[in-house]
Formats: C-alpha cells, sequence, structure tokens
C-alpha cells in the first residue's frame, strides 16, 4: 500500500448509515454524477444501491456551500436503471447527472498538471497495481481515491495506453465490498484457464489485490473476460486469509506470476517483517513455502538475464522502498546471493513491472508512484515515467539499472545540442531554449578543479555531484570508475517533478519541483569552480494531453 496512509482508515468495515441519513433515488439517464467537494465539510459515509445491492460505499465531503472542485462518478453502464444514494448527512440534492464532467474543459490544462506523467483526472492516486499487457494495451490499475485529493477509499482506478506514454482513463474497475476496501495488487492472463473462469476460448485476465478492513487484511482475486474494462468477484474470496499465521494485520499487496520450470503459480506476499512466496496451480488454492525478512509492502520478483546473456540469470527481489537483493529462485525459495542495494531514491515508491509482456519484445518494464503533489489542484499523485530494467555487471557485482523506455523518444523534440562550455554559456543557452511544459536535459560535466557541480532550477538544486563526498543530492554514488571527474545525467523536468538517470541508469532519482506562482518566470544555472560541461542537449517535452 503506502506509507502516509492514516493508521485505522476512516472507512467503516461494517457500514452502518445513521437514522438521520439522507437519500435520493435517481433513474441514470446521464454518464456521469457530478459531486461537489469541500475540504471544509466533514467526510461522511455514502452508499450507491441498484437492485437493493451496494455496489459501492465510501466516504466523502459533500458540501451545500461553494466546493473546492467536482469530483465525478462514471454510472453510463447504469443507463435505465435506478441508483439509491444514502448519504450520513445532507447536501444529495446538489449532485448533478450530466453527460459530461464539471470543468472538463480545462481538465489537463490545470496549471500545475503534470505534461508527461500520468495523473488521474480527479481525486489522490499512489501504488500502481495489476500492470499486464494484453491485445496490443499496456494496462494500468492504480490505488485511487476519487472523491477528493486526499488519501482514502481505496479503489482500483484504471487507464489504457498504446505505447507506455499517452494515457486514457477510464471507469474504476473495483469498489470497496463487505471485505474491505481495494488495497494493492496484480494481474496475469490464464491462457491455461487453470482458474476455469475462461470463456468461449478467451482467457481470463485475472487480478489478486487486497481487501483491508480495520480488522485484518486479506488476499482475493477478481477476473475479467473483456480485456480489463470489468471484473468478477471471486465467489469464494478471500483465497488467502494468514493474519493468524503472522499474528499481524500487515499482510498485502500479492504479487503473481507463472513459474515455467515447475508449472505452477508464484505468489510474493508482504507478511509482517518480509516476503512470503506461495504456490497455487489453480489461482484459488495456495500453499505457503517460505520467507524473506527485510521487505515491507508491494513485493516483486522476476528473473534478467545479465548483460543481455540468456545463459546467465538472475532474480530480483525488491520491496516498495526500491531496496533489492538479487539471487536465485527456484519456484518455491528465493535465496539471495547479493544485496540490500538501492538503484533509485527520492519520491518513487511502490514499484511494480509489467506481466505478459511479449516474448518478442522481453523488457522488463516498471512504473513507479510519484509521491508528488501539486499546489491547489484537485488531483494528488502521479505516475513517474515507465523504465526499463536490467542486470549489469559492475565493479562491485551485479546490479540493478533503469532507463527511461525507448517510447519516451516519442515525445521529445531536440532543440539544441552544444559541447565544452563554460557554466555561464551553459545556463545561458539553456534559458533561451527552456520550455515551460516540458523539457529534457541531457548533460555530461568534468569537475576538473571543482569538488561538486550541478544545475539548479531557480533556487533548487534539481542536480548536484559531490565528488569529495561520493553523493548525489546528499545521497551516496559512486561511479563505476571511482577515480573519474566526470558525470553523465539525463534529467526530466515536468510542472511539478525532477526525474534524473545518472550515468546510463546505473543509479535514478525523483522529487518534488518546488512550485512557483508564475512557472514563466524559471530560471536555470549551473555551478561549479571552473566546471567543463563537456555535453548539453536540450528537448521540449511535449505534452501527452494535447
Amino acid at each position: 500500500m503506502n506509507l502516509l496512509k492514516p493508521l485505522i482508515s476512516l472507512f467503516a468495515f461494517t457500514f452502518v448509515v445513521n437514522v438521520s441519513a439522507d437519500e435520493l433515488n435517481m433513474r441514470i439517464t446521464k454518464k456521469y454524477l457530478n459531486i461537489p467537494v469541500s475540504h471544509k465539510a466533514e467526510r461522511r459515509k455514502m452508499l450507491f444501491d441498484v437492485d437493493d445491492k451496494t455496489i459501492d460505499r465510501f466516504v466523502i465531503r459533500l458540501t451545500n456551500d461553494n466546493p473546492d472542485y467536482w469530483v465525478f462518478y462514471d454510472v453510463s453502464a447504469l443507463k435505465g436503471k435506478k441508483l439509491n444514494i444514502t448519504f450520513d448527512g445532507s447536501g444529495l440534492n446538489n449532485i448533478v447527472q450530466s453527460d459530461s464532467i464539471f470543468g472538463e474543459s480545462m481538465m489537463y490544462k490545470e496549471k500545475y498538471r503534470p505534461q508527461f506523467h500520468f495523473t488521474t483526472q480527479r481525486g489522490w492516486i499512489n501504488d500502481p497495481n495489476g500492470l499486464v499487457y494484453l491485445d496490443g494495451e499496456y494496462h494500468l490499475y492504480y490505488q485511487h481515491n476519487p472523491f477528493e485529493r486526499e488519501w482514502e477509499n481505496m479503489h482500483w482506478g484504471h487507464a489504457v495506453s498504446k505505447d507506455l506514454i499517452h494515457w486514457n482513463e477510464i471507469e474504476e474497475a473495483l469498489c470497496p465490498d463487505d471485505l474491505g476496501t481495494m488495497f494493492s495488487g496484480s494481474a496475469v492472463i490464464d491462457y491455461e484457464n487453470n482458474a476455469g473462469f475462461n470463456k468461449n476460448g478467451k482467457p481470463a485476465m485475472v487480478v489478486f489485490y487486497t481487501a483491508d478492513s480495520p480488522s485484518k487484511e486479506v488476499q482475493c482475486m477478481a477476473y475479467s473476460l473483456d480485456n480489463g474494462r470489468s471484473f468478477t468477484k471471486y465467489d469464494k474470496n478471500p483465497i488467502i486469509d494468514s493474519k493468524e499465521k503472522w499474528n499481524s494485520k500487515d499482510t498485502r499487496d500479492p504479487k503473481v506470476f507463472w513459474y515455467a520450470p515447475k508449472k505452477h503459480w508464484v505468489l510474493v506476499l508482504n507478511e509482517r517483517d518480509g516476503h512470503s512466496i506461495y504456490n497455487s496451480i489453480d489461482l484459488k488454492d495456495w500453499t505457503y513455502k517460505s520467507h524473506v525478512t527485510g521487505f515491507w509492502e508491494c513485493p516483486e520478483l522476476f528473473e534478467l538475464a545479465v548483460d543481455g546473456d540468456d545463459k546467465n540469470k538472475k532474480w530480483v527481489m525488491y520491496g516498495a522502498s526500491g531496496t533489492y537483493m538479487v539471487g536465485d529462485f527456484d519456484g518455491e525459495k528465493f535465496t539471495p546471493q547479493e544485496g540490500k542495494y538501492y538503484y533509485n531514491t527520492g519520491s518513487i515508491y511502490a514499484a511494480q513491472t509489467y506481466s505478459n509482456i511479449p516474448q518478442s519484445d522481453g523488457r522488463r518494464i516498471q512504473i513507479g508512484w510519484g509521491r508528488i503533489s501539486h499546489k491547489d489542484m484537485p488531483f494528488n499523485g502521479m505516475m513517474l515515467l515507465p523504465t526499463e530494467l536490467s542486470l549489469n555487471k559492475t565493479k562491485n557485482g551485479v546490479r540493478l539499472v533503469s532507463n527511461p523506455v525507448k517510447e519516451v523518444e516519442s515525445v521529445c523534440e531536440k532543440k539544441g545540442e552544444w559541447k565544452n562550455l563554460n557554466s555561464d554559456k551553459a545556463s545561458d543557452n539553456l534559458n533561451v531554449l527552456k520550455d515551460d511544459d516540458g523539457m529534457r536535459i541531457k548533460v555530461k560535466i568534468k569537475l576538473s578543479h571543482a569538488t561538486d557541480a550541478g544545475i539548479k532550477l531557480n533556487d533548487q538544486r534539481i542536480f548536484l555531484y559531490d565528488m569529495n563526498s561520493n553523493t548525489i543530492n546528499g545521497v551516496f554514488y559512486s561511479p563505476e570508475d571511482p577515480t573519474s571527474m566526470t558525470i553523465y545525467a539525463d534529467i526530466f523536468i515536468d510542472r511539478t517533478s525532477v526525474e534524473v538517470f545518472v550515468d546510463n541508469g546505473a543509479y535514478s532519482y525523483s522529487m518534488q519541483r518546488d512550485a512557483k506562482d508564475d512557472i514563466k518566470e524559471n530560471k536555470f544555472s549551473f555551478f561549479g569552480n571552473n566546471i567543463n560541461v563537456e555535453l548539453l542537449e536540450a528537448y521540449k517535452v511535449n505534452s501527452i494531453w494535447k
């Protein structure tokens, strides 16, 4: 899940509405419900019922006064049906049916809307979930509160892409139920119909998630036969309830994959103090096998070829914080050989990799949550750039490397290239070509007489290499050649974030960009004593929303 969540959710496991509740019955004739939200209002409980069945439950800051912003709920699937809304308060008459989203004309044009990172149209997002490729589409599910810009009401939001860069957000995929809210998980394609959900020869997309309640967390599954657009929850959920085994509520975030050598499924689950391994042949009945301590939340376990050599492969295990181990895996037990190490730091959390990538592609593609806020916006959080992971031999052993996927080049428009500049000239060139929507900078700096060097954006040091202390922005980093006086960085600057990939992905980090009231006042400056900017390339990064 995430480190920022409250210790006790405001979401009630047994959803009880008090006797003073307001009630509204409406025949659905439009596509959306538009709901006014104010952060001055208290969160109160709301139920959506259709045909005497609850289809969603959440808390919301519904207001009778001027809203801070409007949120929306897609009810297109309910057209012609009667929706009963029960609210533990007043103001239901302020909800408006419409075929458009209120404020839609300004959506993606907001002042602090990231221009080449995925953000949700409205509400809070955190962990990426269920990353899977199917029939030409990359699916991005994610932790989503559709009803305000702060954490709560965990649903699974959903977006799809043909290229990992341009995204189309569609309706919610999973909503809270009697077992709890929808925490993080993963997705697979069940080609062999091991679970028995396939119909008419069409393989099911099967997702695994944690249902969270105040008392415990249990693991559940659901399946889709329409390319991940809608899901049917398994009627025998939960499939794993391990609270008694671990004497801990913290059992969450199932990551599932097929282990071909032994022809069974593997589920990696974060439990109390690390990652547990479970096995199954039908995706329904799971057997505990082993446990590795030292990880927290959002487990990953996958195999990579070292330096691209298919005869030399290693397994990588990591958790939400991004620290990882390299080792062996026999389908039941992961045996660490190296680690723990980090390959990225900063705002990234709960990164997940894609399943079902075609064999002809073969990449291990990752997306991480960027813990980035957006000043005064009706949305919060973002996804960082998709990256390709690889294992490389280094002077210190085998290490994980992360670089932006090749598809990002499609939105990068080269504006200038220079060599062998002093700091003043390099700064001037960037400031002439800077772009207010998005920018990419490739730079190679030789420190020469300096002990540190870097780049500032206004007063914020977005890149600082201290050769004396071996740190980049305060984090220890030792280049492959420890005597080298040069450093290379690939820097992506969006309206609210900065992502930096150092020395071809040997280390990367992301950070909150300091917001300015007038973003057109932004100014770059290189610093360092007599540094030589050996290479400087500047790119405009075009908006993915235009």
